[in-house]
């Protein structure tokens, strides 16, 4: 990387030179984390040399030992992620499967989970788009969270969840089973090129749709671009200003067609080797089992725990340090 940012020309693409040094800023962090944790345990494990159990400072020392056990596990954790695209920003967007008006609650309590998720971890979150249900709920929600490693963190969501309880839409309290998907892109920047023609564009202005009241625009600055040779269309709603609408729905597109590529790739080179790709876009990842017992399991890693509340809170830790451990890089 060094070599890199370093060759005669970089600055030819200013946009290109800038996302280069921060990569190289990103990896010269992760050398000096590593470093500092090093430096902590020599101090630490000095203290520990002139301490005995009794003296009055073994219980602050012991907490600087957790500390730097607490660093080291994260960092180690993050190492894991090796995947060429693990280390940027994620779009993630999650859709209403089968289960009508239960489907589309079932999207907005997935839509509140994975908010609470990045904000407890520090990520910068934004609402790109989002359709109401009819009754309630959302038929769909498209997120932004950017951060270091939240594309890595998130490849984990990646296929259908299941949710299974007493439905709150039912006058007879019954059981009912829904679904919704969730897809995950990684936000591209300028070091990847996406060429894209603008002919191949069609751009469409709409009212935006929402809760209602101040959330709502009275004029069309809601902005829907269609890529007509790949049918892939981006939407954007979260803005007033249908200019910033449409930048965020460019990204967006960026990282869908990004995304087509990566898919288009694994697919040529699955069918070179012989062997079938995995429809992770529409398996089932995980159950959420809330009656007749509180249960919620991830069928690809075994993990599962009974704390149905944490996790819907944003606790999804175990799910993703148990996929990130049993998942393999890319070749």
């Amino acid at each position: 990387m060094e070599e890199r940012t370093a060759a005669e020309g970089l600055w030819e693409d200013p946009e290109h030179a800038r996302a280069l040094l921060k990569q190289l800023s990103d990896l010269r962090e992760g050398v000096k984390r590593f470093q500092d944790i090093a430096a902590q345990f020599e101090e630490t494990a000095e203290f520990f040399q002139v301490l005995e159990e009794g003296d009055s400072d073994y219980p602050e020392v012991l907490k600087m030992l957790q500390q730097v056990n607490h660093d080291l596990s994260l960092l180690e954790f993050e190492s894991m992620m090796d995947q060429p695209d693990d280390w940027r920003s994620a779009i993630l967007s999650i859709n209403s499967g089968a289960g009508g008006t239960e489907a589309m609650d079932w999207v907005t309590i997935l839509f509140r989970m994975y908010k609470a998720w990045a904000e407890n971890n520090r990520f910068q979150v934004k609402v790109l788009d989002e359709v109401p249900g009819e009754v309630a709920g959302l038929k769909s929600v498209t997120l932004s969270i950017e951060g270091k490693h939240a594309y890595g963190y998130l490849r984990s969501e990646i296929g259908v969840h299941r949710l299974v309880r007493i439905s709150p839409f039912d006058s007879n309290s019954r059981r009912h089973t829904s679904f919704a998907s969730v897809f995950l892109y990684p936000e591209v920047d300028n070091t990847i090129t996406i060429e894209i023609n603008p002919a191949d564009l069609r751009i469409d202005t709409y009212r935006a749709s929402g809760a209602g009241g101040q959330h709502v625009n009275k004029t069309d600055s809601a902005i829907r671009i269609t890529h007509l040779p790949s049918g892939i269309v981006a939407q954007c709603q979260s803005e007033r200003s249908q200019h910033r609408n449409k930048e965020s729905a460019m990204k967006l597109l960026h990282a869908r067609l990004y995304q087509q590529q990566l898919e288009e790739e694994a697919a040529r080179k699955a069918e070179l080797e012989g062997t079938k790709l995995e429809n992770a876009w529409g398996s089932q990842i995980r159950s959420y089992v809330l009656h007749p017992y509180n249960m919620i399991k991830d069928h690809r890693t075994g993990y599962e725990t009974s704390n149905t509340t944490a996790v819907l809170d944003g606790d999804l830790d175990g799910f993703i340090q148990s996929f990130l451990l049993g998942s393999t890089p890319e070749e």
